[in-house]
């Protein structure tokens, strides 16, 4: 399984350069059966991180460009009637795809963007009043403008609770930014780069019917729900009045302990250290307790930092 791993990560690195953390935390997200979205300026590479999430995992791929104008239907799909038969067929939408892209999913209006709700939180669609399973596995990877941007709006509460994670992958250093212009330079072929298939779906659904059995020791959940109560005002501290914060939920907190088995998957263990809950705690937290608009170069959310630090004196750990 690691090398599978392995092969992924180098696969997807080939493509996204420069940012081999971020690939990381991207792969930890699918990996724990979660939805991924990813915010920065355009041109970036978010688009280039889904394709070759999608290709490299081998899964059947939708993209949807989503604009103002686009309506609930056009992304789970609608009955038609059918004259010849006499009945009502369903004409499916990307939405029933093992992977679906929703690119610059705020720029969509809110009912559009709740097209996605149901999908993302139970893995089905209610068309007409029936309700249809959705393939598994099922990834949602959604990217989207900074919101200083014009003609965006804003995801609700409801739908940021949705994704695992919201990552930034931010500008590249100056080396990778070289070998970008370099490999755009020579022809329309290099900058539509695909990356192969390096594992096969019955090797993906293994791998995360393995990482659902990590292990996890009763001082690594006390941590995480450490890091739960301190946003929430249960835990009193001397740094308590200058964390300012949205409550986190039970959900976000097994949001935390799926990415944290799968950041010690990646890493080779089959057992999580603290040192996980913290690596993916920005990623999987920063969206749910801070609501404003983010700085997009910022790979370490000051408050998460400050949040992390706090529990860490109150609940001091063995590695």
């Amino acid at each position: 399984m690691q090398t599978a791993i392995n092969n992924i990560l180098e696969q997807i690195e080939s493509v996204v350069l420069g940012k081999p953390h971020e690939c990381r935390l991207a792969l930890a997200c699918l990996l724990a059966q979660g939805h991924l979205l990813i915010e920065d300026l355009p041109g970036m590479g978010k688009t280039t991180l889904a394709h070759a999430l999608a290709n490299t995992l081998g899964l059947s791929y939708q993209r949807t460009q989503f604009t103002s104008d686009l309506l609930p239907a056009d992304i789970i799909g609608i009955s038609i009637f059918n004259r010849e038969t006499n009945s009502f067929e369903l004409h499916k939408g990307p939405i029933f795809s093992q992977v679906v892209l929703a690119d610059e999913i705020n720029r969509a209006s809110p009912k559009t963007q709740s097209a996605l709700l149901e999908a993302m939180a139970e893995q089905q669609v209610s068309i007409d009043g029936e309700t249809y399973p959705l393939p598994t596995p099922f990834f949602v990877i959604a990217t989207q403008n900074p919101l200083f941007h014009a003609g965006t709006y804003p995801l609700p509460e409801s739908q940021l609770d949705r994704f695992m994670m919201r990552i930034s992958l931010g500008f590249p250093d100056v080396a990778a930014e070289k070998k970008i212009l370099l490999s755009n330079s020579n022809s329309q072929a290099s900058r539509t780069k695909t990356t192969p298939q390096a594992i096969t779906v019955d090797e993906l659904a293994s791998i995360q019917a393995h990482i659902q059995q990590i292990q996890v020791a009763d001082n690594v959940i006390d941590y995480i729900i450490a890091l739960c109560q301190i946003t929430r005002g249960q835990i009193n501290s001397a740094n308590q009045h200058e964390i300012n914060c949205k409550p986190l939920s039970p959900r976000a907190g097994k949001a935390l302990l799926a990415a944290a088995k799968a950041w010690a998957f990646i890493n080779n263990r089959d057992f999580v250290l603290p040192d996980d809950v913290q690596a993916v705690f920005t990623a999987v937290c920063q969206h749910r307790i801070e609501l404003t608009a983010q700085n997009y170069n910022d790979s370490q959310s000051p408050l998460c930092a400050q949040i992390i630090q706090c529990v860490d004196v109150l609940t001091p750990l063995q590695s």
